[in-house]
């Protein structure tokens, strides 16, 4: 090909999975639930390999069972009601009856994590248990959970990323976004001409980035470090700094809800509800620096 002929750029295309896994009949399991599940069994898992190895101490494998039921139902119920708070209040006002389907998606991390931490309060005044010596022992157990769930959303061609340039080489078009692509086509000509040429417009596969830094960074960060021992609040610290700062980077390169669009300052509503988590984190690794061992 003469060098005066451009190549059309490379655009990766998200691969557009069945977001059922398995169907029989008219019952269907789906990736995401899938994911859930995978979440839930590796935490029983890593769980039951830290308490045989005593980190930390005087923890029964049969409280993990007990934990897990009780981590289950704030993740669930925390993270369903925190999306109908914090990013649907007014058509959920007017729909109660559809904050039960949950089937239909609609969760927020935010919300699951205030869920668990109501959870970690009633698991730990039934055992008779510090606070912090709860959020301290499931800290390093929640995001390979979390790595699964960005899983499931990357699966459903769901939360994806904003527009990038082609010049990125894992700029990546996604079916699911024809809607928005088209509506961000309207506002910038460049893409306009991109959406004619190619089909799609390239953006950021956001839910990877998430499953890199909320998941696999986090989850060594934090194995590594509780793998001392550590003051009390100390590792619950760290996972919410890590959390905090990780989700707010990453919320760059996400397309924000088209039903909310960017608020004030330019940030999104992930990012506003992350600023609280890595204020929490840094006071709370100051005060537990204080404290003695």
């Amino acid at each position: 090909m003469p060098d005066f002929i451009q190549k059309p750029p490379h655009m990766l295309t998200h691969p557009h999975f069945n977001p059922v896994a398995i169907q029989i009949g008219k019952v269907a399991i789906h990736w995401y639930g899938l994911m859930y599940l995978i979440g839930f069994l590796l935490f029983l898992a890593l769980g039951r390999m830290r308490i045989k190895q005593g980190r930390p101490a005087g923890w029964q494998l049969s409280e993990l069972d007990d934990l897990l039921f009780y981590g289950v139902l704030g993740v669930i119920l925390g993270g369903r009601l925190g999306y109908v708070c914090f990013y649907k209040p007014d058509f959920y006002l007017g729909h109660p009856l559809d904050i039960v389907k949950v089937w239909e998606g609609g969760m927020s991390f935010h919300g699951g994590f205030i869920g668990v931490l109501v959870a970690v309060w009633a698991f730990a005044h039934k055992t008779n248990r510090r606070f912090f010596e709860v959020s301290d022992f499931i800290a390093p157990l929640v995001p390979l959970g979390l790595l699964f769930g960005r899983l499931g959303n990357f699966i459903n061609g769901e939360l994806w990323g904003r527009v990038t340039d082609l010049s990125l080489p894992w700029a990546m078009g996604f079916p699911t976004a024809a809607t928005a692509d088209a509506t961000a086509a309207m506002r910038n000509p460049q893409w306009a001409r991109w959406l004619s040429d190619y089909g799609m417009l390239p953006r950021h596969p956001s839910q990877l980035y998430e499953m890199l830094l909320e998941g696999v960074v986090l989850f060594l960060v934090l194995f590594i470090y509780s793998s001392k021992p550590r003051k009390v609040g100390q590792v619950s610290a760290l996972f919410m700094l890590g959390y905090g700062i990780s989700r707010f980077c990453v919320e760059f390169t996400r397309e924000p809800d088209d039903f909310l669009g960017l608020l004030k300052l330019g940030l999104s509503m992930g990012q506003w509800l992350s600023v609280p988590m890595i204020i929490l984190g840094i006071h709370l690794l100051w005060m537990s620096s204080r404290k003695p061992r």
